[in-house]
């Protein structure tokens, strides 16, 4: 769990990129000697990316992913801005406000249940378990506004298989970090925190579901899922948990926070799905944040062709 620290880094803190990479490369090694990470080799540099906060940190030795869109990116500004994060408060404005002074370092995340080899990772050791790559992913939330990141990440498998998951892992539950202290906001959140959400063993494994360690070429803002969350881009915003500190690999279906709270309006699989409405509102359409146009809302968030073969045969209304 994370031990907070009240530290800020300096210029004369950052590691050299050779002393990094030697680091980076020893790791591997040793991670190799347990079980394979997945890992694909370094053949494309990332384009540049917009610049990120100062207050964010740059991440070296981006590699452009074999998964994204060439749409039009939704500014750095409205993204750090316009957040759904309950334990930093309810309006959309309040994380920006109030996550300033969360403290994410250090940090780690313990892996467990049903898993061969259960394990706790830190942050470094995150970093380093596989090339990080630049996705431009579609983002659709549940409130029908949607956004276009470049997610900074790799497969979750590649943390998976470390750990090396049993047949009996069906599931994999994973928790937020939650602190009174640190968030008193949550108080007020009106659901049951810490944040818990889960994803089916295969969705979870899919290449497309992305352990996130940054956006915009730097790390992650504190607003956004400070230091890593999950990214799963194929369903509503919510199933793409924020500051991970557990992940546990289970038998039977994990609870999640919004079904909890209301499992009439907030299924488990949360697929985005325009012919399936919130019982709220139209989910037929949605609106690009910083525009004012509203666009069809796209099956699976456009991204069927790759994963709605994980559903054949399910009514998707009724397993929303």
């Amino acid at each position: 769990m994370l031990t907070p620290k009240d530290r800020k880094l300096k210029q004369s803190d950052v590691t050299p990129r050779r002393l990094y990479m030697d680091r980076r490369n020893f790791l591997l090694g040793l991670l190799a000697t347990t079980a394979a990470a997945g890992c694909g080799e370094k053949s494309e540099v990332a384009p540049s990316a917009p610049s990120a906060s100062p207050v964010e940190s740059k991440l070296k030795g981006v590699i452009k992913g074999p998964y994204g869109t060439s749409e039009e990116q939704t500014p750095y500004n409205d993204v750090t801005h316009y957040n759904n994060f309950y334990e930093f408060g309810t309006d959309k404005s309040d994380p920006a406000n109030n996550a300033k002074g969360f403290i994410t370092s250090p940090w780690s995340v313990s892996v467990e249940g049903e898993v061969k080899k259960p394990r706790s990772f830190t942050m470094d050791e995150i970093l380093m378990l596989a090339p990080l790559e630049e996705r431009i992913y579609r983002h659709r939330c549940v409130e029908a506004w949607s956004i276009v990141v470049p997610w900074i990440g790799y497969s979750f498998s590649a943390l998976a298989k470390l750990v090396e998951p049993t047949s009996n892992a069906k599931y994999v539950a994973f928790q937020s970090y939650y602190d009174p202290k640190q968030m008193p906001e949550g108080r007020f959140a009106g659901i049951q925190l810490p944040y818990v959400e889960g994803l089916r063993i295969d969705e979870a494994m899919h290449p497309l579901t992305l352990l996130t360690v940054g956006m915009y070429g730097g790390t992650l803002p504190n607003q956004d899922g400070a230091p890593v969350r999950m990214v799963t881009p194929w369903k509503y915003g919510f199933k793409s948990i924020k500051s991970l500190v557990k992940i546990r690999f289970v038998q039977d279906l994990p609870p999640t926070t919004w079904n909890l709270a209301n499992a009439n309006e907030y299924g488990f699989y949360s697929n985005v799905n325009p012919s399936v409405d919130h019982p709220r509102w139209s989910q037929a359409t949605e609106r690009r944040l910083g525009e004012l146009h509203r666009r069809p809302t796209l099956a699976f968030n456009g991204y069927g062709d790759q994963v709605a073969n994980m559903y054949a045969g399910m009514d998707l209304r009724k397993y929303y």
